[in-house]
């Protein structure tokens, strides 16, 4: 029997919750393990329930930033994915958001298939980016050198936002995990990418990938 993805919902307004833990579940491959309204409660709550996947507002209301939870909860469990689930394209949050170490980033008005292909992806090791935020991601990064990337280096790319992590990538190209992950390296260094996330939404920007 295949193990449960283990979701927390991070968000202000009970509502959204609700909706997103019926999408969820509604899946048959996942669970909500817990929901939180502000970022103060979100770190016991990883310690206590053991997520694999975090959807996290940004925006939490009274001056509560999401971006704390996230900095506080990957100081202290690295291998967990978050994903930035919004309803803000402001350029200044995204950023700060991608340099929180984020592997995701969706918005509310996201179609329920959608949402649950990012939870998978990000699960699975790989990032997920929102097609409509992608430029926002990636604004003043040179399109010039996309030319530069191979067609190694884009095909890795379009399997890290499937959400097919390094090692399984390596088994499907018939590569060595550190061959992949060169590639990835490189690909980031071409495109002015501080993180591999950030590569992404600069080739689904490009049309690249898809």
């Amino acid at each position: 029997m295949t193990e449960m993805l283990r979701v927390l919902i991070v968000d202000d307004h009970s509502a959204i919750r609700a909706g997103v833990r019926s999408v969820l579940e509604s899946a048959g491959d996942m669970t909500v393990v817990g929901e939180a309204a502000t970022a103060d409660a979100v770190l016991p709550l990883v310690e206590r329930r053991r997520p694999n996947v975090i959807t996290m507002d940004i925006n939490l209301g009274n001056g509560d930033s999401g971006m704390v939870a996230i900095r506080d909860v990957l100081a202290a469990h690295p291998d967990i994915g978050i994903m930035i689930f919004t309803a803000f394209g402001e350029r200044q949050m995204l950023t700060e958001g991608l340099d929180s170490g984020a592997r995701g980033f969706l918005v509310k008005d996201a179609s329920p298939d959608e949402i649950v292909r990012a939870v998978r992806a990000i699960a699975a090791g790989g990032a997920y980016v929102d097609p409509s935020l992608s430029a926002e991601l990636v604004r003043g990064r040179g399109s010039e050198r996309l030319v530069g990337l191979s067609d190694r280096e884009r095909e890795i790319l379009g399997l890290l936002a499937e959400g097919v992590p390094s090692g399984d990538i390596a088994k499907r190209l018939f590569l060595s995990t550190e061959t992949v992950r060169t590639h990835v390296r490189n690909a980031m260094r071409k495109l002015d990418a501080d993180t591999r996330t950030q590569a992404v939404a600069m080739a689904i920007r490009e049309r690249l990938i898809t």
